[in-house]
C-alpha cells in the first residue's frame, strides 16, 4: 500500500479566498464587462495583443502581490504543495497550458464564470476538468504512490 500524502484541511482560508476569488470574478465582470478566466487575461495582457491590457496586467500584478502581501504581514511563507520536481512541473505547466486553449478557457473562466453564468459549454469543461483531476489524485496518491 502506497503511503498516504497528509492534506490539511483549512475550511476557514478556503472560504477567504474562494470569497475573494467570486470578488474579483464579480468586479472583473461589473468594470469590464469580461469574464475573470486567468488564461484570457494572460494573454490579453500582452500589449501588442489588446488595447484594454492594463487592467490585465493589473489583475496579474495583483495575483502574484498577494502572496507576497500575506507573507509580509503573516511574518511566514505561503505554503504550497506542489512536487519540485522540474520535469513533472513542466509536463504539468503544458498539459493545463494545452487543456486551456482545448477547452477554450480555465477553471477560473469555465468554474467560476461560467457556471455561475449556467453556461452548458462550462459544465462540460468543468465536468471534464474534475474527472481528470479525481483520476490524476487517484493513480499519483493510490496507484503509483
Amino acid at each position: 500500500m502506497p503511503p498516504s500524502i497528509i492534506t490539511e484541511f483549512t475550511p476557514w482560508g478556503s472560504l477567504f479566498g474562494g470569497v475573494l476569488i467570486g470578488l474579483a470574478a464579480v468586479m472583473v465582470m461589473a468594470l469590464f464587462g469580461r469574464v475573470a478566466g486567468i488564461s484570457g487575461i494572460t494573454v490579453g495582457a500582452l500589449p501588442t495583443i489588446r488595447s484594454d491590457w492594463s487592467w490585465r496586467l493589473a489583475f496579474l500584478v495583483g495575483l502574484v502581490a498577494a502572496p507576497l502581501l500575506l507573507t509580509f504581514i503573516t511574518g511566514g511563507p505561503v505554503v504550497q504543495t506542489v512536487s519540485d520536481d522540474l520535469v513533472v512541473m513542466i509536463l504539468a505547466g503544458l498539459l493545463v497550458g494545452f487543456g486551456t486553449i482545448w477547452g477554450s478557457g480555465c477553471t477560473s473562466g469555465h468554474g467560476v464564470c461560467g457556471l455561475a453564468r449556467l453556461s452548458m459549454r462550462s459544465l462540460v469543461a468543468v465536468g471534464t476538468f474534475m474527472t481528470t483531476a479525481f483520476l490524476t489524485v487517484l493513480f499519483l496518491r493510490h496507484i503509483i504512490g
